[in-house]
């Protein structure tokens, strides 16, 4: 009895003195044999803080419309679910699922939800210098994308059954982050340029890769992007003595170019192998991860799983949300 009324002690010792993301002052003994490693502690206050920054560099969800695709729509949404499973001062390394799922609700009869886009992956993140206000890491990720579908991918004409026809491929990504932060007086500036290689599996052979595809899809992909965050100094509701910076603008630009050949197309033959993105986020202090988004881009290949041989301009609004599905312990 006398042991387990020690553990107890001892769990709410460590409970409100070393709780996760928040710093309490500590009297230490400096008369301890084993005196605190002070390496150790700064390259986990390292670590933190660059978990911090891939936390702000996970893809938001959004929920709005898109203007002028070929098929018009009521609603669009881009969920991205991000379950992180390695998030710990104790290691360079952050590891996170991501269940993203793209769904169109279809201006037409019965207002159907064409097959949605099921995009999961792995994604893990390392540290490469040990600076937070100009950090550099690198991103490995797995992703599988299809519709959910298993009819026939082609018809008997050749073309691609874009009703009923099943849509898989498979692919390795490898990105290349570098970035800086800038404090001021009311503001935080944060600037993160990407850039990265997309491999699909259908390159190497049919596994993983819906009949057809082939020849006709773009399998290996150079990304790139630019983010832009302002956080801004807010006066705590409760205590006027108090403050603390949230969220408040972003401007975030992507790219993809396909670099192999498919369809015949030249290397310089944009319009089919070019698409970009350029997205404004508005978060009022009122909105609790969650901001106000437009945007507009150019898709020269289709993300949206069989419907990849559509090329066009669109423009979006709605809202955008932030991190989902991560239980903070504190």
């Amino acid at each position: 009895m006398f042991k387990h009324c020690i553990k107890i002690l001892l769990l709410f010792v460590f409970l409100f003195v070393v709780t996760p993301g928040k710093i309490y002052a500590t009297v230490i003994d400096t008369t301890v044999a084993n005196p605190i490693d002070t390496g150790k502690v700064a390259t986990r206050i390292i670590n933190r803080a660059f978990n911090n920054i891939y936390v702000q560099n996970l893809k938001p969800s959004f929920f709005g419309q898109e203007l002028f695709q070929p098929l018009k729509t009521l609603l669009v949404g881009d969920i991205n679910g991000h379950f992180v499973l390695l998030n710990t001062p104790k290691s360079r390394f952050f590891f996170e699922v991501s269940a993203r799922v793209k769904m169109r609700l279809l201006k037409a009869y019965g207002e159907p939800v064409k097959s949605p886009s099921y995009m999961p992956s792995g994604n893990l993140y390392y540290r490469l210098n040990r600076d937070p206000y100009q950090p550099q890491f690198l991103q490995l990720s797995y992703t599988h994308h299809s519709n959910g579908i298993r009819g026939p991918t082609m018809r008997p004409d050749g073309s691609f059954n874009r009703d009923s026809g099943k849509f898989s491929t498979d692919f390795l990504s490898a990105n290349y982050t570098i970035g800086k932060r800038i404090d001021k007086a009311n503001t935080i500036d944060n600037h993160y340029s990407t850039l990265g290689v997309e491999i699909h599996c259908g390159l190497f052979g049919q596994s993983g890769t819906a009949k057809g595809l082939p020849g006709h899809y773009g399998f290996v992909r150079v990304n790139g992007g630019y983010i832009y965050n302002i956080a801004k100094k807010y006066q705590d509701d409760i205590d006027p003595k108090k403050s603390d910076f949230k969220n408040w603008q972003r401007i975030q630009f992507d790219f993809t170019y396909i670099a192999d050949k498919y369809n015949g197309y030249g290397a310089l033959d944009l319009k089919k192998r070019f698409s970009a993105s350029l997205k404004y986020y508005y978060q009022f202090p009122f909105m609790q991860n969650v901001s106000l988004i437009v945007g507009g881009g150019y898709r020269g290949q289709d993300d949206y799983n069989i419907y990849f041989e559509d090329s066009y301009a669109y423009v979006q609004f709605g809202i955008a949300s932030g991190l989902n599905f991560l239980f903070h312990k504190d």
